[in-house]
């Protein structure tokens, strides 16, 4: 029963911490659609390996280093939000700069290594916290939550890199633009869940920010209508 349980949590738990990265897949999907499966799994191997790295570190802080850790543990969501806006106000611009007919000829900006690495740190960041959730746990089984949590990270990447692959076919140019507010939006999400440590003012900023990337889509959409139609 105890093991069940163990097992159990650290489920639920990389359930939880995945979440960010598999949004950030989605966005990865619609602004690459024409990735291929070994890229595919080179995205899913890289979120996984930070959602697990950073639990792990923050276990190992809680036992070393813990009154640094918990003065660095502020900065985490000023890090994760910077990152992310970078990240997403790109993709926006590079969306924007972008032609349909460049886009049809498949010039859209791939995702590169340093920028996969970023991303892996900002949607991990925040994973560091999970140190103290696991602070009581012996050394093996920090490990195996660790590993528990990395695969489920890695099976939602690659549920999520499939989605935005299908929808970013059929959004052509316009994926970009989706991809960079949905990570604009996780930005807020992760700064502010971190910030407001109410379970209830998470749940309903979450809301609002799945409102505003809505919102924010719909209004995109109608500004390269009319874009569109001033260029003729």
């Amino acid at each position: 029963m105890k093991v069940f349980m163990f097992i159990l949590n650290s489920l639920l738990l990389g359930l939880g911490l995945t979440m960010d990265a598999f949004s950030v897949s989605i966005a990865d999907g619609l602004n690459e659609p024409e990735m291929k499966k070994k890229k595919f799994f080179g995205i899913a191997s890289t979120f996984a390996f930070f959602q697990f790295a950073m639990p792990m570190i923050g276990w190992i802080c809680v036992y070393t280093i813990l009154a640094y850790f918990k003065a660095f543990a502020y900065a985490i969501p000023w890090i994760a939000l910077v990152l992310l806006l970078y990240i997403g106000g790109k993709m926006i611009f590079e969306g924007f700069t972008t032609s349909s007919t460049e886009s049809d000829n498949n010039n859209t900006k791939k995702l590169t290594l340093g920028m996969l690495m970023l991303q892996g740190v900002a949607t991990a960041i925040d994973a560091l916290s999970v140190g103290f959730t696991i602070s009581d746990y012996k050394w093996y089984e920090a490990l195996i939550c660790c590993l528990i949590i990395a695969a489920v990270t890695f099976g939602c990447c690659l549920i999520g890199l499939f989605i935005g692959k299908k929808v970013g076919t059929k959004l052509s140019n316009k994926a970009s633009i989706f991809g960079g507010v949905i990570l604009v939006g996780i930005g807020f999400e992760v700064f502010l869940t971190n910030m407001l440590q109410t379970p209830i003012m998470s749940i309903l900023w979450t809301w609002l920010l799945a409102l505003f990337i809505l919102l924010a889509f719909i209004g995109l959409q109608i500004l390269l209508i009319v874009l569109k139609r001033n260029r003729k």
